[in-house]
């Protein structure tokens, strides 16, 4: 479960790779693209530019190099060459890319175009709480921590946290072990020790909790309707704290 310093190290650069990704994201004008355009440049970046691997293509037969949940899709959106991104929308980008044999996962939600107040506040409250949950992770804390931090800022703030995904142990593979859930008791569950690395990815919606998988059995959305929005970083317990693997360089985490 724990990883080894210079197998860390691999990650960092797999996390390096794909925060440069998102980079390029960032600069780009999505209104009016298809998500499925969005998927083919991304797919091209990896493979061309970055000589890595859209680890997410071909794993448990998905065909595309990332998910793409628009508004009030939770997760697993599947690209779509009819599904355009218009003003107002929001829409979470989850990609992993592997490099050298070693994985990294993050995800970002992108505000499109001029977005109401209360889809924009929804979108700052999951990544607030995205880094509440990677505040609370250090040798000795407990997975439990982690959802705590969660949880407690979501219901503060008016928001509920979906409990059928969670974060998850990544490594060689994009799914290990711990599950790292996104609601809990503090001072729970298992013990953080260094060199544990894992995902942290809530997903907070505007409405309730409950969602339900479409008939393509890839798209999960809200039951109500209501808008979601989600974050992700792949981190790793360092001897002090935490470390995490796919920062972006001009990322400034919320106080």
């Amino acid at each position: 479960m724990t990883k080894r310093p210079h197998e860390i190290e691999l990650m960092a650069e797999s996390g390096r790779l794909l925060a440069s990704v998102f980079g390029h994201l960032d600069r780009l004008d999505l209104v009016g693209m298809s998500t499925m355009a969005v998927n083919d440049l991304v797919d091209r970046l990896i493979v061309d530019e970055l000589a890595a691997r859209p680890a997410s293509k071909g794993q448990y037969g998905y065909a595309y190099a990332l998910n793409a949940s628009r508004n009030h899709v939770v997760c697993h959106g599947v690209p779509s060459a009819t599904e355009i991104l218009q003003g107002g929308d929001i829409v979470n980008f989850d990609i992993t890319l592997e490099k050298n044999g070693w994985l990294a996962d993050s995800s970002k939600t992108y505000l499109v175009g001029e977005v109401a107040p209360a889809a924009r506040r929804l979108v700052e409250i999951t990544y607030e709480a995205m880094w509440k949950g990677i505040r609370a992770v250090r040798p000795g804390a407990q997975l439990g921590d982690i959802g705590y931090a969660i949880e407690r800022h979501a219901r503060r703030n008016g928001c509920s946290v979906v409990r059928e995904y969670c974060g998850h142990g990544i490594g060689r593979e994009m799914h290990e072990r711990p599950q790292v859930l996104h609601w809990g008791k503090a001072r729970t569950g298992l013990v953080l020790q260094e060199g544990m690395v894992f995902t942290i990815e809530p997903m907070l919606n505007a409405g309730g909790r409950e969602v339900r998988t479409e008939e393509d059995g890839w798209t999960v959305v809200t039951r109500d309707a209501q808008l979601s929005a989600q974050f992700e970083h792949t981190v790793a317990v360092t001897r002090n704290g935490v470390r995490v693997l796919t920062l972006r360089p001009d990322e400034q985490p919320p106080h």
